[in-house]
């Protein structure tokens, strides 16, 4: 199986509350934080909707991305996720259509 390391951001709602994360399976690990299969911090505040996601070379260069993303302040996120998803739409239910390109 082919990792392919992302860095991601999942949303309450709109302009709610943000939780940004990495995995090398993005799929699976939305699901999981969808269905609750780890408690924490998404489960506490029910953050569920995949607002913005991007893949990196490897995994450490997802890591270094996540730790800058978690440093910037909340409106420079909110800009990050609305110049590529202005709508702030679940991105989750598109990726996992068959024939989607993943991360």
């Amino acid at each position: 199986m082919t990792k392919h390391p992302c860095v991601y951001i999942l949303a309450s709602q709109r302009n709610g509350t943000l939780y940004i994360g990495v995995t090398s399976n993005l799929l699976k690990r939305i699901w999981e934080h969808r269905n609750g299969v780890v408690s924490g911090f998404t489960q506490r505040y029910r953050i569920h909707h995949l607002v913005y996601f991007e893949q990196a070379a490897d995994m450490l260069s997802a890591i270094s991305r996540e730790k800058q993303l978690k440093r910037w302040k909340r409106q420079w996120k909110i800009n990050l996720i609305e110049q590529s998803n202005p709508a702030w739409d679940d991105l989750y239910t598109r990726l996992a259509a068959p024939g989607q390109e993943r991360c």
